[in-house]
């Protein structure tokens, strides 16, 4: 052998080398390819311990990948651990998977089907011969935590699409088959595996089911396979995940108060409104209920007024051929109501932005009218699936605040900004100051040119930007006819509730013949901006009644102030009293009971009545009344004229604290 030939065989090839680049910006070279969990534990080992996936970065794609993933080429690298929204997303799938092995195990004969992530948590949905109890869902829970401790690897299989269908249906797993076999092609599929269970998913999971320590079963429900109430019913577990226990006890605290200001629970005891199953998704207001309405109602047409608004008012059915102009009967039809009448279709409507553009179009319009804005307490209707429906909060009848602004493109920011800034206002007079703000760009399916959405999108970013607003973007979220912007607001035990919107609508006043006559004595279509504050009234009142757990502020409750008598002898006094604060334009409510006091005291406190006066002989021959506030708070005896004067100040500051000005003074 010649020395060359000696040589070469002490010659190791050069391993090729690739660069990851971490978020902080930094990169590190390393041989490929390499693992997501190598990458962590070439950082520290604390680091590895924690880490549950990965999110890489390869030519411009993002992707979840689990610890395992193998890294061939150049890319950017997150490191996911249970800190990260990332990681609690594979929390709660992984333990999604590891209820559909507890339950396998427990229970042979049950067959698997999905198991998605849900907000704050997940469900999976499961065919067997009888139904679950609750005594299975705690013997699930524990055989859960059984397998959590044996701390077992989960690990990804790729299979083709063909025998993973001959395998499930050879073990029983049938929904699992059909699933499978209708991916399309024999393509190459993804299953993981933990112990003796195998499921189908794309993943990423979890590295080990001893990373999944924090979870609870939550209920049982049905659901039917594939949503097809034809199909068999199946059962749903459902449950919560979370890194911590501290923040799972925080979660199921804030369940338990949830639950406490459930509104159609505060709305019985209130006795503010009702349902009934002779009419679904309507609400039958109570006098209480309705004294509600009406000041939040009034509240907004004063808001109307002192922002240039012209309050309108459309018909409720309009013929099918003007819902065919607008789009909403190729886009919106099945959730509209229809009738007949002289062989003519009508709809019942759903918006009001139709018969709001045919107010402006009776008559012609300079350029020097607009912006031109209408506002209407606008009933609308719509046919949401009966199992969507939820008290208040999702109804088919309703009341909106809606408003119609038309102006030109030039007008178009300012009025976005303007209304964002007026938003504000409203909200922090209910007593809601945290606004979320997201702007949802064209769907799939949509009238309009693209140049159309582009200019509405920029105006509506554009708008936020400038009132100082930090947004997200939400793609393929608009309405069909243009962008929205959805601002959601956090009640006060964190919940978030979307209620105004903002869309910017080039469309529909071309469609139904909209014109102003432009400088140049030119006509040109306007710009529509469809807007409303509270969005429906029905879902802000039970958002109000959950907030402050029905106790309402002064301004907004219902009954002010009852007056209670300690004996026959003051009634007169009391009713007198009542009369007086009555005509001053107060809700006062008398209670003449021959009761003890400590008795009407506990019960309109029960009621939340933000002010009891009690009255007897000595405040009789004093001309004064004894107050106490919400919360069992005694402000002493005064004058009648100085407790009107405290309520007139509480209403006309729009008070949203339970206990008055005087108490925290």
């Amino acid at each position: 052998m010649t020395l060359r030939g000696i040589a070469a065989l002490f010659v190791t090839e050069t391993p090729r080398m690739i660069a990851i680049t971490l978020p902080d910006g930094s990169q590190r070279q390393y041989p490929a390819p390499i693992t997501v969990a190598e990458v962590a534990q070439s950082i520290g080992t604390g680091l590895a311990r924690a880490t549950l996936g990965g999110r890489v970065t390869e030519n411009g794609e993002s992707r979840l990948v689990d610890a395992t993933h193998l890294i061939k080429h150049d890319t950017q690298l997150s490191i996911i651990t249970a800190k990260d929204p990332d990681g609690l997303d594979l929390i709660r799938h992984s333990t999604a998977h590891l209820l559909a092995y507890a339950v396998k195990s427990l229970f042979p004969d049950a067959q698997v089907t999905i198991g998605p992530v849900i907000e704050n948590g997940f469900f999976y949905d499961f065919s067997y011969k009888r139904p679950f109890t609750p005594e299975d869902l705690t013997a699930i829970e524990k055989k859960m935590a059984e397998l959590v401790k044996k701390d077992e690897v989960v690990t990804r299989e790729e299979w083709l699409r063909d025998d993973a269908v001959k395998y499930f249906k050879s073990i029983g797993e049938n929904y699992k088959a059909e699933i499978i076999a209708s991916i399309p092609g024999n393509a190459t599929i993804s299953l993981y595996r933990e112990g003796d269970f195998i499921d189908l998913c794309r993943g990423p999971h979890v590295p080990t089911t001893g990373k999944l320590k924090v979870f609870k079963l939550m209920k049982l429900a049905g659901a039917y396979w594939r949503g097809d109430s034809n199909n068999e019913m199946l059962q749903r577990i459902y449950g919560t995940a979370w890194a911590t226990k501290e923040d799972q006890d925080a979660y199921l605290h804030m369940l338990e108060e949830a639950e406490r200001r459930d509104h159609r629970k505060i709305g019985r005891d209130l006795d503010l409104f009702h349902f009934q199953e002779e009419g679904p998704g309507l609400i039958f207001w109570h006098p209480k209920g309705w004294a509600i309405w009406q000041q939040v109602e009034q509240y907004m047409r004063a808001v109307y007024r002192d922002n240039g608004y012209q309050e309108v008012k459309a018909p409720q059915i309009l013929d099918l051929s003007l819902w065919k102009k607008t789009g909403h009967w190729d886009n919106y039809r099945e959730n509209m109501f229809t009738t007949e009448s002289e062989n003519r279709t009508y709809g019942l409507k759903p918006m009001n932005c139709p018969g709001h553009v045919q107010i402006f179009n009776h008559g012609l319009h300079s350029y020097r009218d607009l912006p031109l804005r209408y506002g209407e307490f606008g009933q609308c209707h719509r046919n949401e699936p009966s199992g969507s429906l939820h008290g208040m909060m999702r109804v088919r009848g309703f009341t909106q605040d809606d408003g119609h602004i038309f102006c030109t493109e030039d007008q178009l920011q300012d009025e976005c900004a303007q209304y964002t800034s007026l938003l504000q206002k409203v909200y922090a007079d209910f007593g809601f100051t945290e606004i979320l703000y997201k702007v949802a760009t064209r769907p799939e399916k949509r009238i309009g040119s693209d140049e159309v959405w582009d200019k509405a999108e920029t105006a509506l970013m554009e708008s936020l930007r400038r009132t100082g607003c930090d947004f997200e973007v939400s793609p393929g979220e608009g309405a069909f006819y243009g962008p929205k912007v959805e601002y959601t607001l956090k009640d006060a035990i964190g919940r978030h509730w979307q209620c105004g919107t903002i869309q910017v609508d080039f469309s529909m006043p071309e469609r139904l013949g909209a014109e102003f006559v432009d400088a140049n004595d030119q006509r040109r279509a306007p710009v529509m901006l469809h807007r409303a504050i509270l969005g429906s009234l029905e879902r802000f009142i039970g958002m109000l009644i959950e907030n402050h757990a029905g106790a309402l502020p002064a301004w907004l409750a219902p009954v002010q102030a009852v007056v209670c008598c300690i004996s026959e002898p003051t009634a007169d006094y009391a009713t007198e009293i009542t009369q007086s604060l009555k005509k001053q334009g107060f809700r006062v409510e008398s209670d003449l009971r021959a009761e003890k006091i400590t008795y009407k005291i506990r019960e309109h406190s029960m009621q939340k009545v933000p002010y009891i006066l009690v009255v007897g002989d000595k405040e009789r021959q004093s001309g004064s009344v004894a107050v106490r506030s919400r919360g069992g708070l005694d402000l002493g005896v005064m004058p009648i004229a100085e407790f009107a004067a405290l309520l007139s100040e509480d209403v006309s500051l729009r008070r949203n604290s339970s206990l008055p000005a005087i108490q925290a003074a």
